[in-house]
């Protein structure tokens, strides 16, 4: 599925929190580590300023010897990893380095050697997530990294589904983490309550039509979700349905109330909207999420092709 994950590191604790979900994801899917550092270059006030090449190549030194110390304790974990270090803009080097050597998915961190910040996701990060032709998993920073890399298991796995296709795009991956002894995948489906903006209250007339609409929806949506656990080859997967006036609202609430570590999110789901790399279900998990969040992209040579018409750059 992922032959090759992306993991690009700055030598930061925050940053290196990524390290255990690196483990987990290359031993389940089976896949190959490739871990990036990007040497900054002089920024626009430094620039006049002439580059100490020895000083350089002291930090590409320091930087390789880094990365090969980190590749040495995924080695000891039992995972296959290699080591690349660029120089340049790192948002730009970590979204060339993904298309050029086709990466299944970025592995990154929300925030690094900048430190924590209001933002749930630091500039660099923001950047990758706009520009980024590939799939993408963001890890919180919410605890510190350790020496060596603890052994990371996914407990509780959340699905979010809504009867489209492109949304089931990440079922492949759910049923091979739900392989994983301990692992539980839940698939959840929110029946959205039909919104009524009117100036004057809901007549009764109205009220029942909604329920009625509600009702019918729930029944559909039962019969759905049951439909597509049955064909997953798994019995470590359950299903959840809940009515809420808000998707999104309702999923985070049961991110908290399910305790789950791990949710998996297609790019788009059944509006199909290719004019934006994300639909706004997945923009509002990044933007407020709080667990570790992998975004499958269902279609990233339609994303590309709609990234470029918004902002001209290809």
């Amino acid at each position: 599925m992922f032959d090759q994950i992306l993991v690009p590191l700055d030598r930061s604790l925050l940053a290196e929190c990524v390290l255990p979900h690196a483990v987990a994801l290359a031993r389940s899917l089976n896949s190959q580590l490739r871990l990036l550092h990007v040497l900054s270059v002089p920024d626009q006030q430094n620039r006049l300023r002439a580059v100490d090449s020895l000083e350089w190549q002291l930090r590409r030194a320091e930087a390789e010897s880094y990365l090969q110390g980190v590749c040495g304790r995924f080695k000891e974990a039992g995972v296959s990893c290699e080591t690349q270090v660029n120089d340049g803009d790192a948002a730009e080097q970590i979204v060339d380095v993904a298309r050029d050597s086709r990466i299944g998915l970025i592995l990154i961190a929300n925030h690094g050697q900048s430190g924590q910040s209001a933002w749930n996701v630091s500039s660099v990060v923001q950047k990758v997530i706009v520009r980024a032709r590939t799939s993408l998993m963001i890890v919180r920073t919410v605890e510190p990294a350790q020496a060596e890399i603890p052994i990371l298991r996914y407990q509780r796995v959340l699905v979010p589904l809504d009867g489209s296709a492109r949304a089931e795009c990440v079922l492949p991956l759910a049923a091979a983490l739900a392989r994983v002894p301990d692992t539980q995948v839940m698939l959840a489906h929110v029946v959205q309550r039909p919104p009524m903006p009117r100036r004057t209250p809901p007549s009764r007339e109205d009220s029942e039509l909604a329920d009625r609409l509600v009702g019918r929806n729930f029944n559909e949506a039962g019969q759905y979700i049951e439909e597509v656990r049955s064909q997953l080859p798994s019995a470590a997967i359950e299903t959840k349905l809940q009515i809420g006036d808000y998707v999104a609202n309702s999923l985070h609430e049961l991110v908290g109330q399910e305790h789950i570590d791990l949710v998996l999110l297609s790019a788009h789901g059944y509006s199909g909207q290719m004019n934006w790399p994300y639909g706004g279900l997945v923009a509002n998990f990044i933007a407020y999420g709080s667990s570790p969040l992998l975004v499958f992209q269902d279609a990233p040579g339609e994303q590309d092709a709609a990234t470029t018409r918004n902002d001209g750059r290809r």
